[in-house]
């Protein structure tokens, strides 16, 4: 969209106009000092806005704004909009809609393109970072695309006030005396500051009976349907529609559980598909259990015992067993299985499917047998299982899968990871399906941001990396290779170190040149409250730099990082080359993630990574702990401009719409919609649940074009 940042909107009548002065002499040191250090990162003061709108006799719109630091309300505008019958399309000069078109559709899509132009030219005249947007119901009403205009534009999370709260003209003046758009846009943004934390992040929103409320429990409009119908195949998105139809024709109700409801995988995917569920009018809830840290650190054991990277002296004894066991039971019995609850009978109102997302709470499957025998339970295992190892009585991992197949065996369907070597043979095969993990291309992992975005993200790193007095980022005078992965035991974190130590030490690419000249290796990852392990790996790699890698030790920025999406995606989408080199994995869609964005990956053969990249075309596979091959293949890609730019391409557009939220939501529909229905079994025989819902759509996968992923890893 044009724009033209200072440049007033003529014909737009301002009732009452902003009033603050941009720091202009600030301003301009502050681009002298970027310019000359060759910064690619910007200092930005945070902000919070409030949006209001009421439409007056004659058609013309009011819209108020108003603008808090977090302390102080800091400014605000009244801006008329007149309808011009003259003409049916808007009128606009450079900086937006001038006047509004006569017809309601193109009324609703001016506002949206008058607030987006407005805000961005504040915020880059006056050095502004919106965060949040507090919007009256009656922005939505007059432009329902404007919460999400906001989120994918400007990345301003877009929090509408419900009615009830003091959210309209009518309930603002009922509730808090509020008599204009002004005083409701400055009451807005105080309502939308207490939705965010301490790191001006959204508060995760856990409710009545540990319910998982989903971006702030509906108040947080982030996507529009066609996002997503844009984004994938139209054969995906008609089997999307369909299965949506025939679970809310049948008025079906799907729970998911799972240990904790933000930090994993396993959080992010449930936060995308609920809410796409929640546009598609699809009846899905998300529980979760009190948090118990005594809990966790035996969970994450478990997890790592699995897995097959733990010390074979930890064992899952009878003591953790009933620890666990007690906590299940505790949860269910205080929150779940109550009339009404999720595990209660159907008859009672419970839920027609349950899904059970998690290792950690296999009881829950016990549960909801004991108290509905004949409704169908999903179990999901979302981590590498060592299958070897867990048919070998003489390991540990045996004991902890036979304390978990106690209760998953009771399961209707088994889900794994499309790896067959992580199913153990105990598993009955018409039970056994496979989905891969899967991301959102919406979230703020993965939209797009705007070169003004991504330069407050990348100082905000940057500025945590001295607080911390890690070394910083000196891209673009630099660039980088990235691993973005949590902390953990098994995610080859010495291994890319080692690779990128011998890239600077041997390759054709560094030879000859000074550090500053050479790519820097930044490893991050975000905290996860069950995650016991993380500090114990960070201090393991930063010993490993302070002592065996000392050379290259001041062109590593190794960081812990908090909730904050954006900043990943910031760093994945202006790395040079991505890295996942994990020993043991269940799938890491982290690698879809960085080939989306056109970044190629060198990734490991582990558990379903390799599933997602094509070798020699969009990455390169190495075995696990291979650093001499991550090496070999760095200096290809930074030595060969013209098999860079062909890879990234290849990468950029070969992402299947298997590893995006709607494929997710195609396969949990297909299993619910077939599950739920009276006297119908499902044995999915080892195949993938992807085929069998397209098959079951009338819409099967076709050999024209369309990308899916590898099936020989299954068979």
């Amino acid at each position: 969209m044009a724009q033209n940042v200072g440049q007033p909107v003529t014909g737009m009548k301002e009732k009452h106009a902003f009033e603050a002065a941009p720091p202009s002499e600030h301003i301009e040191r502050m681009q002298r000092a970027r310019q000359e250090q060759g910064e690619a990162g910007i200092a930005l003061s945070e902000l919070w806005v409030g949006l209001a709108a009421e439409k007056k006799e004659d058609g013309s719109v009011d819209i108020g704004f108003a603008c808090h630091d977090g302390t102080y309300n800091v400014d605000f505008a009244v801006h008329n909009l007149s309808v011009s019958p003259e003409k049916a399309k808007a009128q606009r000069d450079s900086s937006g809609p001038t006047h509004l078109p006569a017809d309601k559709v193109g009324q609703a899509a001016a506002i949206a393109d008058y607030l987006v132009c407005s805000i961005r030219d504040y915020e880059q005249r006056n050095s502004y970072k919106f965060l949040g947007a507090g919007i009256a119901q009656e922005v939505v009403q007059l432009s329902p695309q404007t919460p999400a205009r906001l989120w994918s534009e400007l990345d301003i999370v877009p929090v509408v006030i419900p009615e009830k709260e003091g959210g309209s003209l009518r309930s603002g003046e009922n509730m808090d005396g509020v008599l204009g758009v002004d005083e409701l846009a400055d009451s807005l943004t105080r309502k939308c500051l207490a939705y965010f934390g301490p790191s001006s992040q959204p508060r995760v929103q856990v409710g009545f009976n540990n319910n998982v409320e989903v971006d702030l429990g509906g108040r947080v409009d982030l996507t529009a349907i066609e996002q997503y119908k844009q984004s994938v195949h139209p054969r995906t998105w008609s089997a999307a529609t369909k299965y949506a139809q025939s679970l809310r024709d049948g008025n079906k109700k799907i729970a998911f559980f799972s240990a904790t409801p933000q930090g994993g995988g396993v959080a992010l995917m449930r936060h995308a598909l609920l809410r796409f569920f929640r546009l598609m009018g699809v009846d899905c809830t998300w529980w979760v259990p009190k948090p118990k840290p005594e809990v966790f650190r035996v969970t994450k054991t478990n997890h790592n015992i699995l897995q097959g990277v733990a010390d074979p002296k930890e064992h899952l004894t009878k003591e953790k067993q009933k620890l666990l066991l007690d906590w299940v039971h505790s949860n269910a019995e205080r929150f779940w299985t109550k009339p009404g609850g999720p595990l209660s009978p159907r008859s009672q109102g419970g839920v027609d499917v349950v899904i059970v997302d998690d290792p950690q709470m296999p009881a829950i499957i016990d549960i909801a047998k004991k108290m509905d025998p004949d409704r169908p339970v999903i179990f999901r295992s979302h981590i590498q299982v060592r299958a070897d190892l867990a048919e070998n009585p003489e390991t540990n991992t045996a004991g902890v899968w036979e304390w978990l197949w106690g209760s998953v065996q009771h399961a209707d369907v088994f889900i794994s990871h499309p790896v067959s070597a992580f199913v153990p043979h105990t598993v009955n095969k018409k039970s056994l399906g496979y989905m891969p993990a899967t991301t959102d291309w919406f979230d703020g992992l993965n939209k797009e941001l705007s070169d003004f975005d991504t330069a407050y993200y990348l100082h905000e790193f940057n500025t945590e990396c001295r607080r911390q007095r890690m070394v910083t980022l000196a891209y673009p005078a630099r660039d980088y290779i990235v691993q973005i992965a949590r902390f953990d035991p098994a995610k080859g974190i010495p291994d890319v170190v080692a690779g990128y130590a011998e890239f600077r030490r041997t390759s054709n690419f560094c030879k000859g040149k000074s550090a500053e000249q050479t790519p820097q290796l930044v490893i991050c990852g975000p905290c996860s409250v069950d995650d016991p392990d993380g500090l114990m790996v960070l201090n393991q790699t930063l010993e490993m730099l302070d002592t065996t890698y000392v050379d290259i030790k001041e062109s590593v920025v190794v960081m812990r990082l908090g909730p904050t999406d954006q900043l990943l995606n910031a760093l994945m989408s202006n790395a040079k080359v991505g890295l996942q080199l994990s020993t043991r994995e269940g799938f890491e869609v982290k690698v879809s993630e960085g080939l989306h964005k056109g970044v190629p990956m060198i990734v490991s053969k582990a558990g379903g990574i390799p599933l997602q990249v094509q070798h020699d075309k969009s990455g390169f596979l190495v075995e696990p702990g291979d650093a001499s091959a991550v090496a070999k293949y760095l200096d290809v890609l930074f030595s060969d401009e013209q098999k860079y730019k062909s890879m990234s391409e290849f990468a950029a557009t070969h992402v299947s719409d298997e590893v995006g939220t709607v494929g997710n939501a195609v396969c949990w529909m297909f299993l619910a919609d077939t599950l739920a229905k009276k006297g119908q079994r499902l044995e999915p025989n080892a195949r993938w649940i992807w085929d069998l819902a397209r098959e079951g759509a009338g819409e099967p996968v076709k050999d024209d074009g369309e990308v899916w992923l590898p099936r020989d890893w299954t068979t």
